[in-house]
């Protein structure tokens, strides 16, 4: 599991830099009022996938204010801790413009612990009409009754890990749930009234591509209105990584996983998806972006969000900082009066402009090129050089660059790495 960055310190009292309020008000008077959004991470899961290098853990009771039992009392102090940073430190206040439980599997709590922590954030922050407020899930954790009290309680938003049709590939990538269980789980939301995204990975040891064309075909059959494919990565320090190294289990192939793309693009274009992101695609036949997850668009666009819980990480007006990992010291700090962030950092120029350049690159809005062009004159050359070379290399749409925005082609995509390395001069 990945360490945290050490960064700077962060004052007991979680106290952000004077000029964060001041950004954000100079934001708003420009009329690029920056949003604010809520994570929620809930470290809990019944076994430990061997491929995932989430902050995330088995155990059932990891000592007060840390087990399943009384998480969401720790995630409702931070929730307080939150809001009286933000007053004390001058930050406007804003209404939540997204609320994302992520794990973990959240739906392990009961259905009422997630209410009591989504209500407790809009108690303290407020929140936007027509807020998108999502829950992942494992398929086997969502009943009827789940679904339903999610609605009931403010949920808009299904996340649910699918990952394969294929239980062979299931079995690899130690997924606990039955491929029966995602019908099952997507009718329960609907009746509640609830919008449905899957999630998909692609590029598992021992997947073919008609065990991939099967796993999107069934996931096409159940209408979501969202589609997340992701192509595996074996991460260092993970059990797959391990058998990896070993050579118990074959590495990824690079090749495979693109034809593995090319046919998720075609088969959910012909479905009616929009790709919007390199992994992410949603149903918008008339181009509206109406099923878009305006959450992590939040994240691609550098808008403002509070990361609550263990090894959370949150962003304010250019300030990033980040919560102890583990549950236990978490909620220790949080129960003596402590901010439970243990580090925090303001990247320099040129990361802010890496960092930007590789998010929107990903994206089909794309990044206008007077961003990369109103630089220094040798730079703004090499720039526009870099940019003509990549449409000459199919990389780059020539249509959107007339108007100016650089946006991949489908090649693009799958090359993404070559994008942001031309544009960032590497």
């Amino acid at each position: 599991m990945p360490a945290l960055p050490l960064g700077e310190p962060v004052p007991d009292d979680g106290r952000l830099p004077a000029d964060v309020g001041q950004r954000v008000r100079a934001a708003a008077r420009d009329g690029a009022a920056r949003t604010f959004s809520l994570y929620v991470h809930v470290p809990f899961c019944t076994v430990r996938c061997g491929y995932c290098d989430f902050n995330t853990y088995t155990a059932v009771d990891l000592g007060p204010g840390a087990g399943r039992g009384d998480y969401w009392e720790s995630a409702v102090t931070e929730l307080d801790f939150a809001a009286d940073v933000l007053a004390s430190s001058d930050v406007p206040a804003r209404p939540l413009h997204t609320v994302f439980f992520g794990g973990g599997t959240p739906t392990l709590l009961p259905a009422a612990d997630l209410v009591r922590i989504l209500q407790a954030a809009v108690d303290r922050f407020g929140i936007a009409p027509g807020a998108e407020v999502t829950t992942e899930a494992n398929p086997d954790t969502i009943t009827p009754e789940y679904a339903r009290q999610l609605a009931a309680g403010g949920f808009t938003r299904l996340s649910l890990g699918m990952q394969s049709a294929v239980p062979h590939v299931l079995a690899t990538l130690e997924r606990t749930h039955r491929p029966e269980s995602v019908p099952a789980a997507v009718a329960a939301a609907r009746e509640a009234g609830l919008e449905v995204s899957l999630d998909l990975i692609y590029g598992t040891a021992g997947e073919s591509l008609a065990d991939w064309r099967a796993t999107l075909e069934a996931a096409v059959v159940l209408a979501p209105d969202h589609v997340s494919a992701y192509s595996l990565i074996v991460e260092e320090g993970t059990k797959l990584g391990a058998q990896v190294a070993r050579g118990e289990v074959a590495d990824v192939d690079p090749d495979d996983q693109a034809d593995k793309y090319l046919l998720a693009e075609e088969l959910l274009g012909a479905a009616g998806y929009r790709w919007y992101e390199v992994s992410n695609w949603a149903r918008d036949p008339q181009g509206s972006g109406v099923h878009r997850a305006r959450h992590n668009v939040a994240y691609w666009e550098d808008q403002d969000w509070w990361g609550i819980g263990p090894g959370a990480h949150s962003h304010l007006a250019g300030v990033r900082f980040w919560n102890a990992k583990h549950p236990a010291a978490y909620a220790q700090r949080l129960a003596t009066g402590v901010t439970p962030a243990v580090g925090r950092e303001r990247p320099d120029a040129d990361a802010r402009r890496l960092e930007r350049i590789m998010l929107a690159v990903r994206t089909v809005d794309g990044l206008p090129t007077a961003e990369l062009v109103s630089e220094t004159p040798g730079e703004a050359a090499r720039t526009r050089g870099a940019i003509a070379e990549l449409i000459a290399a199919g990389l780059l749409d020539g249509r959107a660059a007339v108007d100016g925005r650089i946006v991949p082609t489908l090649e693009g995509r799958l090359r993404n790495d070559a994008i942001v390395r031309a544009l960032a001069g590497f």
